[in-house]
């Protein structure tokens, strides 16, 4: 009989993508289940990755009765399924998970860790949230940073041990699947029909894919770009991901510029980001803090040169001069410049993309992680 692993995040998109195409792989080795709040993605997941899912809601904001409702509605879903491996990730999932985990005393506890939102908190909430964090490893048996820099920032702030800590191979949660990230035929067909839809076809573009909120420096690339097209105007900005307005809103100036510059192209969210990544020159995301960054992934598996923050995760994956330029972190005279470097020379972003995709497939490809987590579990369980 197949031992029970039980997989949880907060909301079911991350299970959908973030763990894509893992949990079918571990259910050739365990009985999977996954475990998130109710929506679409969770019926998707069931479907696309062949597992059995369950609702349990959870929020992703810091509510005491709701969390609690939360923590014993997983209480008596463990008692119920007896996994041998709970595996969480995204925080919420991780204190409900992990603490629920422990009272039940489920013999493996394991949370990777892939952002700590404590970064760049402050006050009272910097607080509780490192008490959350201290509580959620307290309870695990075992922590998975996905990035060097992360485990560093843990050690460094004391929120857990060495010896509880891992970061499975080179890091990421999950690894990409180089092929889909390719520039295909179909991709490029895809791509050259909606450069010439929005005549960008003797451009040069930046391409940002994300949330459109603060963490991500979207303020400061709208600054500079806004600068930018002031000297050139054969540039353009493509920001493909949707507006999170409650948790983390933009600039009221940032919010103006969106609106009133024509050579910045505000896609919104869609399911596939590659054809815009293909027709892009430069990949810019000038986040404040990240884990491990897929998106840096999935633009450098695409052949695109990437201007990146100076912090854990991303300077893991862009090396500077080499694939890339890194700039420190709310610096928009510095991102700006790093911009220009590109635009003063326009073959740059071409020599150093021929270093993006070879260094992904070596060290990143989705298959390679898939089988370094497995052998984790077996240690684990071995052990």
């Amino acid at each position: 009989m197949k031992k029970k692993l039980l997989r949880i995040t907060t909301v079911p998109i991350s299970l959908k993508i973030l763990l894509k195409d893992q949990l079918y792989f571990m259910s050739r080795e365990f009985e999977v289940i996954g475990v998130s709040s109710a929506g679409k993605e969770l019926q998707d997941v069931e479907k696309d990755e062949e597992i059995r899912t369950i609702v349990l809601e959870m929020t992703r904001e810091i509510t005491p009765f709701k969390d609690m409702l939360s923590l014993v509605k997983m209480v008596f879903l463990l008692l119920k399924e007896r996994p041998q491996i709970v595996h969480t990730h995204t925080p919420k999932a991780g204190i409900v998970g992990m603490v629920a985990a422990w009272i039940c005393r489920v013999p493996y506890r394991l949370h990777t860790v892939a952002g700590l939102p404590v970064m760049e908190a402050v006050g009272k909430k910097r607080e509780l949230l490192l008490f959350i964090e201290r509580l959620t490893y307290a309870c695990a048996t075992k922590i998975y940073p996905n990035s060097k820099g992360l485990e560093e920032y843990i050690l460094q702030n004391s929120l857990t041990t060495q010896e509880k800590l891992k970061v499975i191979g080179y890091g990421s949660s999950n690894g990409i699947d180089t092929d889909y990230f390719s520039k295909s035929e179909e991709v490029l067909q895809v791509s050259q029909n909606i450069e010439k839809d929005l005549a960008l076809e003797d451009k040069f573009t930046f391409c940002f894919v994300g949330r459109v909120v603060k963490d991500k420096g979207i303020d400061e690339l709208l600054y500079a770009f806004n600068a930018l097209t002031k000297e050139y105007d054969d540039i353009a900005l493509l920001i493909v991901g949707g507006f999170e307005e409650k948790l983390d809103p933009i600039a009221q100036e940032s919010q103006k510029i969106l609106q009133t510059n024509s050579s910045i192209y505000h896609i919104g969210f869609v399911n596939d980001i590659r054809p815009y990544l293909a027709m892009s020159n430069l990949f810019v995301l000038p986040t404040y803090r990240e884990g491990f960054p897929n998106v840096v992934l999935q633009a450098s598996a695409m052949g695109l040169a990437s201007i990146v923050t100076n912090i854990n995760g991303c300077n893991e994956i862009i090396k500077n001069e080499y694939n890339g330029l890194l700039v420190e972190p709310k610096d928009k005279e510095a991102l700006l410049s790093a911009m220009k470097v590109f635009l003063h020379n326009r073959d740059l972003a071409a020599t150093l993309s021929l270093n993006s995709r070879s260094d992904i497939m070596q060290k990143y490809e989705r298959k390679v992680f898939h089988n370094y987590l497995l052998d984790e579990y077996k240690d684990i369980l071995n052990a």
